[in-house]
């Protein structure tokens, strides 16, 4: 979704309808990690500094508060009302408080992992060399990643070795380490019955309940 810009219409992604409305886990949306402070943990992987301990309750307060508490996990027909007030959004199942601090170190370190296999595939050592990209005037050390720079004779190797081919290959190791990241994912939304083969529709509606849900609670 985006808008049209200038005389040959250009389009221009639009955060504040696309991805700013997005219904992230709670305790890890844009306004939470707004400060762009971070914290690394053991093994490299990064999260938001200052992210709430954990079994802290929802970010809501008055009614809402009292809704979230209530909400059943997996009871039918447990949707809230859209705006018009003429039809139920489907139910989110929720099993507790989440828990910010751990949900996030979790989607972390799976996220890491899955970035550290692709990187390992696209440039493996063997036939790579890296160089530290240049430093800009003022800072003491380049704020940016290291090179990657082909050693000799590996140059059509590693030009074979691009996303779209590891993709069309989805080796077993990818996939699996796919899985695992939005298993953590489903595990911050509280999706305790979250499996592999959940259908995207299901996901989708899922999404848009607590779309909904949270709208409603705007006062």
């Amino acid at each position: 979704m985006c808008t049209w810009l200038g005389v040959g219409n250009d389009p221009r992604y639009t955060p504040t309808t696309c991805f700013e409305t997005f219904p992230f886990p709670a305790g890890l949306t844009p306004a939470d990690t707004a400060h762009q402070r971070t914290e690394t943990l053991d093994g490299g992987a990064v999260i938001p500094a200052e992210i709430s301990e954990p079994n802290m309750p929802f970010p809501h307060t008055g009614r809402a508060q009292a809704a979230t508490k209530n909400a059943a996990s997996t009871t039918p027909n447990a949707g809230v009302a859209t705006a018009a007030g003429d039809r139920a959004a489907p139910s989110v199942p929720r099993t507790q408080p989440p828990d910010r601090r751990n949900n996030a170190i979790a989607i972390a370190q799976a996220a890491k992992r899955l970035s550290d296999l692709r990187n390992n595939w696209l440039n493996p050592k063997e036939w790579t060399d890296s160089m530290p990209e240049v430093t800009p005037l003022g800072m003491g050390k380049s704020p940016y990643p290291d090179r990657i720079l082909p050693k000799l004779g590996h140059e059509k190797d590693l030009a074979e070795r691009t996303l779209t081919k590891l993709y069309n290959q989805r080796p077993t190791w990818l996939d699996a380490a796919h899985k695992a990241l939005d298993m953590a994912v489903a595990h911050a939304y509280g999706w305790s019955d979250y499996t592999a083969d959940m259908p995207d529709d299901e996901i989708l509606k899922r999404l848009l309940a607590l779309n909904l849900e949270r709208s409603n609670r705007i006062e």
